[in-house]
């Protein structure tokens, strides 16, 4: 127990106080969670981070882990979940394990609760790490805001330390709102959110069913819109409609349809009709890949791209056509330079991006492009990637 506040517990509990457990949940009832204390080394850089989980005492648990993301993918990828059991304080419900994490760390987690064999609990094969994010449960002790779901699965909590980033635009209410409608543009579903003034900007957001009902992409639009962070700007979000990977993975066909259906469609149907220097293409992840693609396939559209964790190992040694991997980083290496604007972030977590986020960064400032990157202590997350997404925008768009 490398917690102060825990090892109080367990002494309170050993001497037999009988409200030792029930001050400790009111304490973090009234405080939130996760319990974030000084680092025990001193260093103001650092804290100790300690995930609590209450049990049940009608359904005990046999094992609980903490899931924090990222952070627990890289131990499942490598095979062992074991850093991430949490530990039963004696004679007590709660389960606790303590991680030393930088103070700007910021990252959603939740909790299984398994009611079986430890060993069942610990695979790592893909089948029952499917089954821990189907049942994987929020903390209902959180102290920030939690970060919304999709096909099922619960909601997360978001740990948010001192020194993270300031995610200003990501909740709470706008002066002025616009319109959001639904529409299907070739056979495609879109998102579309006008301003209320009339658009300056468009911004094409991909993974537009996470953007959109989930997340709240419009109304963080309108928010930044009110406080003159952003020009009014019209988003179309697009579906994916089960193309992920077909569509976001360097098609042409997918970024043709972009700059040739959707763009003109949008100007014709909603008069959102603006120069390419105020177009901007945004997308996380293989959508990350694909934004900085389409500003080189089509820059005659996109003057503007917001990749986010982007996908630049895409394909991978195996692809079929030999193209290699990072060939999206090599045409860009040496093809013509396009008149583009590119904004790159990465988490500092991301240990299956970051090497080939950084080099791709090299490549465009050695071929002299506008390009800023930035890094965040975080992984392939939402809780980071929303707040990324409105502080990209208002980069790429402001005057």
């Amino acid at each position: 127990m490398h917690s102060p506040l825990l090892r109080t517990l367990r002494q309170a509990v050993r001497a037999q106080v009988p409200s030792a457990e029930r001050d400790f949940w009111d304490r973090m009832s009234a405080k939130g969670t996760p319990l974030v204390e000084d680092d025990p080394s001193g260093d103001p850089a650092y804290r100790l981070v300690t995930f609590l989980w209450r049990d049940d005492p009608e359904r005990p648990a046999t094992d609980v882990l903490a899931l924090l993301h990222t952070v627990t993918d890289k131990d499942r990828h490598a095979g062992d979940l074991t850093p991430h059991l949490t530990e039963r304080v004696p004679g007590t419900g709660v389960w606790a394990l303590s991680h030393r994490l930088r103070a700007d760390h910021r990252a959603s987690y939740q909790f299984y609760v398994a009611r079986g064999p430890r060993e069942e609990t610990l695979r790592t094969d893909r089948a029952a790490w499917l089954k821990v994010l189907d049942e994987a449960l929020p903390d209902p002790y959180a102290a920030a805001p939690g970060l919304p779901s999709r096909d099922g699965r619960n909601p997360a909590s978001v740990m948010e330390l001192p020194h993270a980033p300031a995610q200003p635009y990501v909740q709470g209410d706008s002066a002025r709102t616009g319109q959001t409608l639904s529409a299907e543009v070739d056979g495609r579903r879109v998102t579309v959110h006008l301003p209320a003034a009339p658009a300056l900007a468009v911004a094409v957001l991909l993974d537009g069913e996470m953007w959109g009902p989930v997340l709240g992409a419009p109304r963080m639009a309108d928010r930044l819109h009110a406080a003159g962070a952003l020009p009014p700007t019209a988003l179309l979000l697009v579906d994916t409609m089960g193309r992920r990977m077909e569509d976001l993975s360097c098609s042409g066909e997918f970024v043709d349809w972009l700059a040739d259906g959707l763009l003109p469609w949008a100007a014709q149907t909603h008069g959102v009709a603006v120069p390419r220097e105020r177009t901007v293409i945004a997308g996380q992840s293989a959508g990350g890949l694909t934004a900085a693609y389409a500003a080189h396939r089509r820059s005659d559209r996109f003057g503007r791209a917001l990749s986010q964790s982007g996908s630049f190992w895409w394909p991978d040694e195996n692809a079929p056509d030999g193209a290699g991997p990072e060939w999206l980083t090599r045409q860009y290496a040496h093809a013509p330079r396009r008149p583009v604007r590119i904004h790159l972030e990465v988490g500092t977590q991301e240990w299956m991006l970051l090497a080939e986020n950084r080099r791709l960064r090299n490549v465009l400032r050695a071929r002299g492009y506008d390009v800023t990157y930035e890094e965040f202590n975080g992984g392939h997350d939402y809780a980071c990637w929303r707040g990324g997404l409105a502080e990209g925008l208002a980069r790429l768009l402001a005057p």
